[in-house]
């Protein structure tokens, strides 16, 4: 039954560090070499400066340095509500809402905070050194509970709106005290952090908290992306023809789509069964139909959606999903609140 708990949050003040559109950024890991460039120099306070630094050490001299000018400043102890207006791969227009918190850091074996993937060493190091310069938590993980939402949209205009990437995102702050929630914290995209999280507060242990949005799973607008494999090279695959993907387990090849035959449910693992050779993934299933149609691809194997009790069976079990399993879009915008660490 984690607790969670308001967090004064480190802010922009946009009279010095100028408008909040130049600021955001996507998180750390979806940045590739070209965009890390254009975002530090949209501006000097641009928030990829601090998430994919020079080094850890030129990160912490200017996280320090934009609070002593005033570019960031740190507020009073709140909630943040956050709602964010987006457009999924499906096309349709959605609102996700969440509620940026401080939460407990613990290891899985203690069951408050649960994963659904596994992760991998050197990510998790170089964030830790990141962390541990500067002794500030400056993107949040996105957690799910199976619960009522912990609070309703509060009534009037929202203190931040910014878009980035085609989302907007609005925040609203919230006053109140820390809250139990009765049921585990699944984490839905952050592992690399939050591990991270565990692993400084190993190493000082008044890190007992982190920097995440949590969005109930009942909540609407919350919404799981397939994602589809594209492949290289595969064998046999039992099925029967049919128009055009539906449920279960779609391959197209050849101009055909079949109907896989399988007793799993778990889209996933049905495609690691086949061992395909030279897998690569899109969100978009026209996308990779139009791979095969052209060559790029011998194949494309195209998914249903994983469910949300699906993520929470594997976690729950203590098991991991194969990989790009689940796709939760959008990703939470980087910049809007940084969350100071002991």
């Amino acid at each position: 039954m984690p607790t969670v708990r308001p967090f004064r949050a480190l802010r922009y003040d946009s009279s010095v560090a100028g408008p909040l559109d130049e600021l955001v950024a996507p998180p750390y890991d979806v940045i590739s070499d070209e965009q890390r460039r254009a975002y530090l120099e949209r501006s000097p306070y641009n928030v990829v400066h601090l998430t994919l630094p020079d080094s850890p050490e030129a990160a912490a001299a200017d996280l320090q340095d934009w609070r002593t000018r005033g570019a960031l400043t740190q507020g009073d102890e709140l909630y943040h509500f956050v709602a964010q207006d987006y457009v999924g791969p499906d096309g349709v227009e959605r609102t996700r809402e969440g509620v940026a918190a401080s939460v407990p850091v613990t290891p899985y074996e203690e069951r408050q905070v649960l994963p659904h993937e596994r992760t991998h060493a050197g990510p998790k190091e170089g964030r830790l050194r990141l962390l541990r310069a500067t002794r500030t938590q400056l993107e949040p993980i996105f957690l799910l509970y199976d619960a009522d939402p912990m609070f309703e949209r509060p009534a009037g205009p929202p203190h931040v709106e910014v878009e980035e990437g085609g989302v907007r995102t609005r925040m609203w702050p919230v006053a109140a005290r820390e809250l139990t929630i009765d049921t585990p914290l699944l984490i839905a995209d952050g592992h690399h952090r939050y591990e991270t999280a565990v692993a400084y507060r190993e190493e000082n242990p008044d890190a007992t908290h982190t920097f995440a949005v949590l969005v109930s799973s009942r909540a609407p607008g919350l919404e799981i992306f397939p994602t589809h494999r594209l492949v290289q090279a595969v064998g046999e695959v039992p099925g029967d023809e049919v128009d055009a993907p539906g449920e279960g387990v779609t391959l197209y090849r050849d101009g055909r789509y079949v109907r896989v035959h399988t007793d799993d449910d778990f889209g996933p693992r049905v495609v690691e069964s086949f061992a395909p050779e030279g897998v690569t993934y899109t969100a978009y299933a026209d996308q990779a139909i139009a791979a095969v149609d052209r060559g790029d691809a011998a194949a494309a194997f195209l998914l249903q959606p994983v469910t949300t009790e699906q993520v929470a069976r594997f976690a729950g079990n203590g098991a991991v999903m194969p990989q790009k399993s689940t796709f939760f879009y959008p990703k939470l915008t980087s910049g809007l609140l940084f969350h100071p660490i002991g």
